[in-house]
């Protein structure tokens, strides 16, 4: 009964991270800005460790269900 939860969160963050890294990739790609205001490598840099915590994450969730 416990493993429902684990596979809808697990799955929750891998959409997450998985959407940040590309989103962010995209953006880097085509030279602009990953957030506005901010310093570009330091916000890439940012939304990558971010994307890639989530999904580790998430994979961490599906090793628990």
């Amino acid at each position: 009964m416990e493993s429902g939860p684990a596979i809808f969160v697990g799955t929750v963050f891998a959409l997450f991270g998985g959407g940040l890294l590309v989103w962010t990739t995209v953006r880097v790609r085509q030279g602009e800005p990953v957030a506005v205001g901010v310093n570009r490598v330091a916000s890439a840099t940012l939304a990558g460790v971010a994307g890639a915590g989530a999904l580790a994450l998430g994979m961490w969730c599906f090793t628990r269900a």
